[in-house]
């Protein structure tokens, strides 16, 4: 298992990709399946960063943690932070037969992690969001 801790701002995305391409180049992972979860951690940490201490800044812990799951290789990811409670669970999925038009604005990026992710679960823990993720990587 593996802690990162940065800012809530954009800048450091490509920093949390790299931490989490670093827990996950141990195992032997689909090229197809690291887009998934690269898109699925870009997702979370983007609105964490937009949305979480508006309209001040906090920090987001990222813990990362690759490895097997009942003999099959998975990887983890939590993130963490202090700020708006908010469940992004709570939204009722998009009806994605709908235009574009017709849809409405926001849900479909939370809908997409929901679908590239195995499992995903969200919590508040005292003062805390806690928003987790699995993906079976086989």
């Amino acid at each position: 298992m593996a802690e990162l801790v940065v800012k809530s701002d954009d800048k450091y995305l490509d920093s949390v990709l790299d931490f989490i391409h670093t827990q996950i180049e141990k195992l032997d992972v689909d090229p197809k399946k690291v887009v998934q979860i690269d898109l699925a951690v870009e997702e979370i940490f983007v609105n964490i960063a937009h949305y979480a201490y508006q309209p001040g800044m906090g920090d987001i812990k990222i813990i990362c943690e690759a490895g097997e799951e009942t003999g099959n290789p998975v990887v983890k990811i939590e993130f963490s932070d202090e700020g708006i409670a908010f469940d992004p669970l709570a939204k009722e999925d998009p009806d994605i037969t709908l235009s574009v038009e017709e849809r409405g604005i926001g849900g479909l990026g939370i809908f997409l992690v929901k679908k590239y992710m195995d499992f995903v679960s969200y919590e508040r823990n005292g003062n805390m969001n806690v928003f987790t993720m699995t993906k079976k990587l086989v």
